[in-house]
């Protein structure tokens, strides 16, 4: 199997794009918070690799997205402060893939896709800079597999949910489909095959999902459920992770979320965090002014929201889960992991 590498030498480019001016990375202000935020975060990791949400749950989803934002600020497996931590996560998660490609633990995790997206996500962006080539095998075997669970367990509507389809009797929902996608993505452009049909399938299922072409946000899952702002703006991220930047559905959405985004809260189905994880990869694509007043009014938030310690509060899933969202989000202009970049 072929594997194209892409070397994008990400320490340099993180370090470049700190320096170029407009980059609010570069701000003393949030360059420190950003800087205690990865000191607080790499040290809540385990002796065995991996984080935990509250109540030592959700150890794969934790990981990978713990993972996804030390890699934001530069680091590889092999160079950088936190080269160490990105090595441990990558072993832990590669060691949790099983026979069936599943990466994650079915028993002790109600919600398990989520780890799963989000950690082919998190290896894919590890694999192009992997030097070592039993390593690089492993992550392509792993990744490989994941694909293939992935598109067996798609439902026949062309999402997912928080299990397989099989496991959870044909449900879907919006959140977890979202993982999946950009978790594909992020395997294709690592060189991993992805079969075209899942991606069509995914589309189809955003689409159907849309109301009133998009015009009324995009609904809980395919069986109904309302608008949702926090999907609507994850569902755009989708489509572009898609490559339907040029989709008819993206103006309405952009602008249903422009309208209702700014009354969400972290209660219910409008959880800010997850909303603006997503959202911000949206507007940073957007770039320009569109990207700035963007940036400036949610950087200002987070930044003024941060603990002494470095990390960030959120009741029911936990610090880990919220300050990887916040940093990857004041991470995203330093345009270190392809995923993420313009």
């Amino acid at each position: 199997m072929a594997i194209r590498l892409v070397h994008t030498a990400p320490i340099v480019l993180a370090a470049a794009m700190l320096a170029t001016p407009g980059a609010r990375a570069a701000d003393p202000e949030v360059r420190r918070t950003i800087d205690r935020g990865l000191e607080w975060l790499a040290s809540q990791q385990s002796r065995l690799g991996h984080w935990s949400a509250a109540s030592n749950r959700y150890p794969t989803a934790m990981t990978a997205m713990a993972g996804l934002t030390l890699l934001c600020e530069g680091s590889t497996t092999t160079q950088g402060r936190y080269a160490g931590n990105i090595r441990r996560a990558v072993d832990y998660l590669a060691g949790r893939s099983r026979a069936n490609g599943l990466i994650g633990e079915p028993d002790q995790d109600d919600r398990y896709t989520y780890g799963h997206g989000f950690s082919m996500l998190f290896l894919s962006q590890v694999l192009g800079e992997e030097e070592d080539a039993l390593r690089r095998q492993n992550l392509v075997d792993v990744l490989s597999r994941a694909v293939i669970f992935t598109g067996r367990a798609q439902t026949d509507a062309g999402g997912w949910g928080y299990v397989s389809a099989q496991d959870g009797q044909g449900f879907d929902e919006g959140s977890t489909t979202i993982t999946q996608v950009q978790g594909l993505r992020g395997c294709r452009n690592a060189g991993i095959p992805v079969p075209a049909e899942i991606i069509e399938k995914a589309i189809k299922y955003i689409q159907d999902c849309s109301l009133d072409g998009g015009a009324g946000g995009v609904q809980y899952n395919s069986k109904g459920g309302g608008g949702r702002p926090a999907i609507s703006a994850a569902a755009i991220a989708c489509l572009f992770n898609a490559g339907q930047y040029d989709s008819q559905y993206v103006p309405k959405l952009q602008e249903y979320c422009r309208k209702n985004l700014a009354s969400i809260s972290n209660r219910g189905f409008g959880h800010w965090h997850y909303a603006h994880y997503y959202y911000a990869q949206v507007q940073y694509r957007e770039g320009g002014k569109t990207w700035e007043d963007y940036r400036d009014r949610v950087f200002d938030r987070i930044v003024s929201e941060a603990n002494p310690d470095g990390s960030w509060s959120q009741g029911y899933i936990g610090p880990v889960y919220t300050t990887a969202i916040n940093l990857t989000i004041l991470q995203l202009e330093t345009a270190a992991l392809p995923i993420y970049q313009r």
